[in-house]
């Protein structure tokens, strides 16, 4: 319990993030126009981001047994959208642990509340950052996931350097994104994701973290999982 206390203190003191840092430089403007809208139908996205045609939602469970989750441990669901992982994570880290879905959108996050508290997920905290930081305090993390967001990440690095700062040393950093390949990849992919698994993997190491293993997960073909360590 004084770990979840120190999260919950950290995250708060996380949201007073106004710090002056200087213009901030975008990989893609308007990648998250759609996410910004404080008006959103959560209803629409459930469409888009809970059913069987969408390959990490039918892949969900292999998807979250390669993040190696136990229960005590402190889970951040980075770009939990309609908390799909986050529900999930709930279970595999009990007893004793704690889930904080990171979201820059204020309905995504009261869905995410209102769907724990039917549920009786009572280890789910939810945090509103900006799109520069994820919010939470250092050294407070175990693991930090990210599945279809980080090509939504419009300032990559400040974000990376934010995650690596939750991270608990040696804590781990899980990255699922779409797989990006000309002649392979969809037109939808290759216009709408700016970078392909090199480039996300560079970025990362870039940002400070080690890489650790690209597991092979079944059910997984237009995706890629690459998982990495703080040191």
């Amino acid at each position: 319990m004084k770990a979840v206390r120190i999260l919950v203190l950290g995250i708060l003191a996380g949201l007073l993030h106004a710090e002056e840092a200087g213009p901030l430089q975008s990989v893609k403007p308007g990648i998250n126009e759609a996410f910004l809208d404080s008006n959103l139908d959560v209803s629409e996205w459930l469409k888009r981001f809970e059913v069987e045609s969408r390959e990490v939602f039918e892949a969900r469970d292999a998807i979250a047994d390669a993040c190696g989750v136990r229960p005590g441990m402190v889970v951040a669901d980075i770009g939990a959208g309609t908390g799909l992982y986050t529900r999930i994570f709930s279970e595999k880290v009990n007893p004793g642990g704690w889930v904080v879905a990171v979201e820059i959108n204020p309905p995504f996050l009261k869905h995410i509340q209102a769907r724990a508290k039917e549920e009786g997920q009572h280890n789910i905290t939810t945090v509103l950052c900006p799109e520069d930081s994820v919010s939470l305090p250092p050294r407070s993390v175990d693991v930090a996931f990210i599945c279809d967001t980080y090509h939504h990440f419009e300032y990559p690095q400040p974000v990376l350097a934010s995650i690596l700062g939750t991270l608990k040393s040696g804590g781990r950093l899980v990255v699922v994104d779409f797989i990006r390949e000309e002649g392979r990849s969809s037109d939808w992919v290759m216009e709408h994701v700016r970078a392909g698994e090199g480039t996300v993997r560079k970025e990362i190491e870039a940002a400070g973290f080690d890489f650790v293993s690209k597991p092979e997960v079944e059910g997984l073909s237009q995706n890629y999982l690459l998982v990495f360590r703080k040191p």
